[in-house]
Parts: structure tokens; sequence; C-alpha cells
């Protein structure tokens, strides 16, 4: 089964990556995880460690020659602001007076996270539930994005609002779009709500304060049967769903039209189906989203998230000391103003591993070649139906 864990803290020395389940034989060329590394950190609203990092991943093992060798790929991203955290991050003992962190921040782990393991120290929880740690799910989500682009299945993020702008799309973004929306300083697509993007999230700046927003995740190129209907755990759409709420400050997901279908009467919320000679089954609307009865039907994927404003505050929110008990503000910490570009190349990563480990599930192979027999087959198969 294709999966992969994380380790790293935002301050440590470095992330890490393992992934496990690629078969052997796939061509990885370490320049295409590094491209995604760096989409990871576009956007206009960054904060600080932006100028800092600049994310390569290093590869540990599972690759020789340029291909995969079916054993678990470990990749490492180093963290160049570690050099001016080493004493106060150090994995040793030390005799060094360490400030602790007393007041958590509303909206973030802090607090919960010290009551969960009985820590005095918010930094223990801090940085490894920080957004840092997303770089290292882009990596692996790199990985799955080259096997399945071995398949011509392809994934395409799009910001569709920021704070109370709205992106306005007579249609959706083709997959020749992705360099004109990654040029975007907000990464939309509608030329003219760009710069009333940008213009909030100044702002938001001037004020000490941060915005939120939403964006869109499409797939394209998938095949029909990807999932399952017979047990919830292999649901394509909730698989997706959990990966991509897992991602830090997202608090609502929806498949294709998601909510607005609950407004709609059955006769306009589901979608019709045809067939066509040397076409096949298809649908002239998608407001499934591309995923019927937890499995893909066929038609573009369509995923939307919403991303709530950043909790770290440059003019801190009020909260109470967990050692003396009193209000106090908020910590700071280097944050963002806005991260909804970058949330939705995460967003991009984590539903592209979800759409490989479904594919991987379905069509198995020790070898790349095994996969590509498998596939072939499968699609000769539905040629038929």
């Amino acid at each position: 089964m294709l999966k992969y864990v994380t380790a790293g803290e935002s301050h440590g020395l470095a992330l890490v990556a393992i992934v496990e389940g690629i078969p052997a034989g796939l061509k990885i060329n370490v320049e295409q995880i590094n491209k995604e590394l760096a989409r990871r950190q576009l956007g206009f609203g960054r904060g600080g460690r932006m100028k800092i990092e600049k994310d390569k991943a290093k590869v540990l093992s599972g690759i020789r020659f340029g291909y995969t060798l079916g054993s678990p790929i470990a990749l490492m991203i180093e963290n160049l602001d570690w050099k001016n955290w080493r004493e106060k991050m150090s994995a040793e003992e030390t005799s060094a007076q360490v400030e602790r962190i007393t007041q958590p921040r509303p909206g973030h782990a802090d607090l919960s996270g010290i009551l969960k393991t009985g820590q005095s120290d918010i930094r223990n929880v801090l940085e490894r539930s920080s957004a840092r740690e997303t770089a290292a799910r882009v990596a692996a989500g790199a990985i799955a994005k080259v096997l399945l682009g071995e398949f011509n299945i392809s994934v395409l993020s799009h910001v569709t609002s920021i704070g109370q702008v709205k992106a306005s799309l007579d249609k959706a973004p083709e997959l020749s779009d992705l360099e004109v929306i990654d040029q975007s300083p907000v990464r939309t697509f509608d030329k003219s709500a760009e710069t009333k993007m940008v213009k909030a999230i100044k702002e938001a700046r001037e004020k000490k304060d941060t915005v939120g927003g939403t964006f869109e995740v499409l797939v394209y190129g998938c095949p029909p049967g990807l999932g399952s209907y017979t047990s919830w755990e292999e649901r394509l759409s909730g698989n997706i769903a959990r990966a991509v709420m897992s991602i830090q400050a997202i608090k609502g997901v929806e498949v294709g039209e998601g909510f607005a279908l609950a407004a709609k009467p059955g006769s306009k919320a589901h979608d019709e189906i045809f067939y066509e000679e040397g076409r096949g089954y298809y649908r002239q609307t998608n407001r499934a989203g591309g995923i019927e009865g937890g499995m893909s039907n066929g038609e573009t994927i369509i995923v939307r998230a919403a991303m709530k404003p950043i909790p770290t505050l440059m003019q801190p929110l009020r909260t109470v000391d967990i050692e003396t008990k009193q209000p106090v503000e908020a910590v700071r910490e280097r944050s963002d103003v806005c991260a909804v570009p970058a949330a939705a190349v995460i967003a991009e990563a984590v539903v592209a591993f979800e759409i490989a480990k479904a594919f991987l599930s379905k069509f198995g192979g020790d070898s790349i070649n095994d996969t590509k027999a498998a596939y072939d087959h499968y699609l000769k198969r539905l040629e038929d139906c």
C-alpha cells in the first residue's frame, strides 16, 4: 500500500518524508520534487521565513540512477534557519537557559497540545504543529504526481477567494493554464480579482491582521473506478477530504458542488448519464465533482477548501499564561499574513497522493511496467463496457 510519514520540527535541523509503496522503475528527477517545493513558497503575503528557506530535497534512499528501487524513498529538506536555533532546538541536553513559552495562541495547537501531553513549554507543541511540516508533504506529493503523470493524470489548483474578494470564473482552468496561475501573486485564474486580492492582503498587513480564503483542486485524466463503494475507509471522497482537512488552518472541504447541493432538488443535483459510440459513458454536468459512491466516475475531480486566517498575529489576541493563569497577550511567532496560495499547492500534493494510493490499490504492480500492463488491460475492458 502506498503511504508516507513525515518528521521534523519547524526550526529543527531538517524535515523528512518517507514514502513507501512506489513501484520499482519509476523515473524521478529530484528537480521535479524541488519544483513543487518552490511552488509551495509562492504567494503574496508570505512571511520572513520564506526569505530564509530555499527548500531543496535530498534523496537519502529508494532512488538509484534516477529510478525508484521499489524500496522506501527517504527525502530530507534542510531548515536553513536551523543555524539560528541550534541552542533552542538542541536534541542534546543543554545547560543553557532557554526561555519557555507559556502564552498559548488562540486558534493554534498550543493549549490543546500542552493539555494533551502534559508538557510545560509550548514550543514543544508549536514546532511540530507548524505548517512548516507541509514542505515534507509536498515532497511526498511530488513523487505521487510523477507516478500519476505516467498515466496522464494531472493535478492543478487555483485560489478562488481571499478574504471578501471572490474570483469570478466562466470556466475552470485547464492544465495549460497552470503556468499563468503560478505567475499570479495570489495564484488566481481571475486577473480581474488579482489586484483586489493583493489589496486585501496589504490592508490586513497594515492592520497587523491576517486573512484567509478558499481554493480549488482539479484532477484531470482520472479513470473511473478508483476508490471503493464496499468499505468506508476506501471511499475516495472520504480519503481526499481527510487529507485536505489535515492541512494546517483548513476548516472546510467539499467535493464538487458540495454544500450548494443541499439547497437543490434532486432533479437539479445529479449528473445525468449519456453514452456515445467511441466516447463511452459521459456526463454533461459535473456537480458530483468526479466522484460518485466513493469512486471516481471518469469526470474531472473537483475539491474545494476553506482556509481560516492564520491565528499568529502581530497584534496578538488575548490568552492566559499556562504558568501564572493570568491574562496575557499571545506569544508572537514569525508568520504569514496570507498563505492561501501556498495552501492550494499543499492541497495539490495531498490530493495527488490519495489519487496515487487509490490508483496503486486498484492496479498494483511491483514494477511500473506491471502497473502499466494492468492499467492498459483495464482501459481495454472499459472500451468493451
